[in-house]
Parts: C-alpha cells; sequence; structure tokens
C-alpha cells in the first residue's frame, strides 16, 4: 500500500538518515534550495510585487510538508470570520482533486457544495461541508481564485490555506504552523528532508502557532517559551507572537448515524494523511486496535481497499468524506477539537 513517496516522507523525519538514496536526495536539496531561495530573494527585494485584492488576505502555511494541521485552524479562522459577520472565502490550491486546477472552481458558496470529495480534494470538500457562511474555492492561481471570490460571491475576507510559499497574492496576515512533536524533522530542504524553503523564511510570518496534537501540552508550553531565542525570532520582529493550537481527541462517530462509538471497543484503525502516528495515537488511549492501515497521502479509496476488514473501521474526518460513499455501516470517524485563541491569532 505504500510508495516511494512514504518511505522519504520516513527519512523526512529521522535525524540519523543516511543511506544512497539519503544523499541522492540530498543533491537534490542543493538545486531546490538554490530555486527557492532565488525565487524569496527577487521577492523580498521587491523585484516582484504581490498582487492585491480587494479584501483582508490571511495565510494559514508551514514549512515543511503535510500534516501538521492546517485545516482546523483554517476553519476556526473562517467560523470566527461568520459569527463576526463576514462573508469568508477559504482558497485552496486543491490538492488531491480532480479538477483542473488551472481553472477557478467553487466547491463550496456558503451555502451550497457542488462537488464531492474525489474531485474537490479533501480539505476542501471537508471545509465545504463543516463550515456554514463560507465559500471555498480551488485553484493553482490563489490571486484569479480569491478576486473571484471577492468580485463574484461578494466575501469580505480570504483565508489561504497551504499559502505561505505562494508569493504572488499580497497577505495581511501570515500565520505560519509548527507541529510540537515532529517540528522540522532532519532540517534538511526537500527532497532530503520536509523543509520547503530555508531559514530566510522566518522574516515573513507574522505570528508562529505551535500545534499540539496530544492529550497534554507540557512539550509544546515549553517550545512556545524557547522558540523565539532559539529560532532568534525577535531579530525579525515577533517578538511575543507565539502561540498554542491544541488539537485533542473528542469522540468517535458512526458517519452514517453519527451514534458514538463506546470507548474500549475493538476496531480497526485506517488512514490516508500526512502524518497517521498521531492519529493512531488518539485511539489507542481509548479503544482497543486489532490492525492498522495506512495508505498514502491524499489516497482515492476504492470499494476494494476496505470490503474485507470486519468489525468496526475507524477513520479520519477528510478520509470519512471519501469513505462515505461507500455506505458501509461499520465505519466511523474520529472527531477532533481544535482550541486556539483565534482573536489573539488575528490581532
Amino acid at each position: 500500500m505504500l510508495n516511494i513517496k512514504t518511505e522519504i516522507t520516513k527519512l523526512h523525519y529521522n535525524k540519523d538518515a543516511k543511506g544512497f538514496l539519503f544523499n541522492i536526495l540530498r543533491i537534490a536539496s542543493f538545486f531546490y534550495g538554490l530555486a527557492s531561495g532565488t525565487k524569496n530573494f527577487i521577492y523580498d527585494k521587491g523585484w516582484i510585487r504581490p498582487k492585491k485584492i480587494n479584501a483582508f488576505v490571511v495565510s494559514v502555511g508551514n514549512f515543511t510538508t503535510g500534516g501538521v494541521g492546517k485545516t482546523p485552524v483554517v476553519a476556526e479562522i473562517a467560523k470566527y470570520f461568520v459569527s463576526k459577520g463576514e462573508k469568508p472565502a477559504v482558497v485552496s490550491r486543491g490538492y488531491g482533486g480532480k479538477l483542473n486546477n488551472k481553472i477557478v472552481h467553487v466547491i463550496s458558496d456558503g451555502i451550497n457544495l457542488y462537488y464531492k470529495a474525489d474531485m474537490a480534494g479533501d480539505e476542501p470538500y471537508w471545509l465545504g461541508v463543516n463550515i456554514d457562511g463560507c465559500a471555498v474555492l480551488t485553484c493553482s492561481n490563489r490571486y484569479k481564485a480569491a478576486k473571484y471570490a471577492v468580485e463574484e460571491l461578494g466575501c469580505t475576507k480570504i483565508i489561504l490555506d497551504d499559502g505561505f510559499q505562494h508569493r504572488k497574492l499580497h497577505r495581511d496576515l501570515d500565520l505560519v504552523l509548527v507541529d510540537s512533536d515532529k517540528m522540522f524533522g532532519n532540517e534538511q530542504l526537500l527532497p532530503a528532508g520536509p523543509l520547503r524553503e530555508g531559514k530566510e523564511g522566518f522574516k515573513r510570518l507574522s505570528k508562529l502557532v505551535i500545534v499540539s496534537k496530544n492529550r497534554e501540552h507540557t512539550r509544546a508550553k515549553k517550545l512556545a517559551k524557547i522558540m523565539e531565542k532559539k529560532l532568534n525570532l525577535t531579530s525579525v520582529g515577533i517578538e511575543g507572537n507565539v502561540i498554542i493550537c491544541k488539537t485533542e481527541p473528542d469522540y468517535v462517530y458512526n458517519i452514517i448515524s453519527g451514534e458514538h462509538l463506546e470507548k474500549g471497543t475493538e476496531i480497526t484503525a485506517v488512514s490516508a494523511i500526512g502524518q497517521p502516528e498521531q492519529f493512531y495515537r488518539f485511539l489507542e488511549g481509548d479503544f482497543n486496535i486489532k490492525n492498522k492501515i495506512t495508505f498514502d497521502d491524499h489516497h482515492q479509496y476504492t470499494a476494494e481497499d476496505i470490503k474485507n476488514i470486519e468489525g468496526n473501521i475507524v477513520t479520519t474526518e477528510k478520509d470519512a468524506v471519501k469513505l462515505a460513499k461507500y455506505s458501509k455501516d461499520n465505519i466511523y470517524a474520529l472527531r477532533l477539537k481544535t482550541i486556539i485563541p483565534v482573536e489573539e491569532l488575528l490581532n
């Protein structure tokens, strides 16, 4: 079920990574870093200027590849804007979906949902299902999608999902998330490591968000205290702007009936996300896991993937939206709760 991409991901979070494959990847990382650094240099010097739209733009991004926990934070920001009487739009690249991402697609206008998960992509579909009053659009050209949201849908706030490295669109607030356990992995640039860019990126962020996906948050609290000094954040003017986002398990529910699954029940855990270990760890505290089945991130499920699994299947909510079409009454999803001071985050 796993391919070379998964094996490379293991290297990304192994500080003692070595071997032939890793050495080849490090050579490729040199050229990646050269390209990334050149792009940032050009924008930092103002030789190319980001395009502006007539709305306040918040970017939610990260320094590393996948699995940090951006989507729940995006959702909390969107809900906050809706509660304040705004009409927000989330703009996403739509990674993993089948839609042509060179064209602007309205996944949801805040009321109606127009595409299924396989077409829209996991995250855009989940956001469209779970946030009333928030539009969701996909396009690789984020400026074009954001402009469409403002001019055609009347949106007043734009949330750029996974937008830190997308510098073509001007943003008023750059939020960067880091996982409290994974941090920066082996601290190598892609493809040898998980880093999307070098340390020059710290100059651009507005606030750093430490995402703690645990039942207790001692580590995240310690990291928040030392992060400014360790990463020299005071020198780029964001002293005091390190915020903790707590992600905790809430309950497990049947995706058809909504019935809660009793703790202690025997289950098979199934996932296709960036960092499945944390998902399994959440379940281990409350359920008897007889088997773990891991697919690659953004895997498009088929009926064959689950037809031979007996008993209760527990998956993530992102995976659940893709498995729902198979209408099996033994599929459950883990609901997580996200605790973050959104007002403090946005001010």
